[in-house]
């Protein structure tokens, strides 16, 4: 019997997943975690076939912890689950070793064509996603400034985007109000952007406002 953990903080949305799930796919035994520490602490000690994994939990680094779910559990098959845009997103999920991108707007249909497909040991990314990264590839799609940032820098830009100082984003983080200073300074610098405002309009243009 397959193992699947859903992680995401809202109980409708997990309430939701499982009850799919048990209705599309009746092999499989479902586990939940309302929060990235928990999710972290059953993924350490069990051996699940697929974790669906909420980009957006309160107080948890989605790509610190995905990074350090892949670093205990190298073989994981994670699926990423969120509202971000995809085409923002996804690639440096991908990147970190998530074997899918879903949004969660796609459809039920979309939805168990993601997990049949990671459980079948294959990646998932939907047409919209290929089409994307086929115009990248070929040069038909200019590139996204934030792609240049570093996972860390990405994760800080967002809660600047949402307002939020650098006191605040310190201490989401643990850091020294310094170095979030530094990584606010690069961010600016990559983006081109002379200040906060400068980044917001940016964000919009390239859909990464939350």
């Amino acid at each position: 019997m397959k193992k699947i953990l859903i992680a995401d903080d809202h109980e409708i949305i997990r309430s939701g997943l499982n009850k799919f799930i048990e209705m599309q796919l009746s092999h499989c035994l479902v586990d939940e975690a309302s929060n990235g520490d928990a999710a972290f602490q059953k993924i350490k000690y069990n051996d699940y076939d697929l974790v669906i994994l909420d980009v957006n939990m309160p107080g948890t680094d989605s790509f610190g912890l995905l990074s350090n779910i892949i670093a205990v559990k190298p073989t994981a098959k994670v699926l990423m689950f969120s509202m971000n845009a995809e085409e923002i997103y996804a690639k440096k999920y991908l990147q970190l070793g998530a074997k899918g991108y879903l949004s969660k707007a796609a459809s039920n249909k979309e939805i168990g064509t993601a997990i049949n497909s990671i459980l079948d040991n294959k990646k998932y990314i939907s047409e919209n996603l290929r089409d994307v990264f086929a115009d990248e590839a070929m040069g038909n799609k200019k590139s996204n400034p934030f792609d240049e940032l570093s996972n860390r820098e990405f994760e800080i830009v967002q809660y600047l985007i949402r307002g939020q100082s650098v006191g605040e984003i310190s201490k989401l983080f643990n850091l020294h109000t310094s170095t979030t200073g530094t990584h606010k300074a690069r961010i600016l610098k990559k983006l081109n952007c002379k200040n906060v405002v400068d980044i917001n309009l940016l964000a919009t243009l390239h859909k990464v406002a939350i």
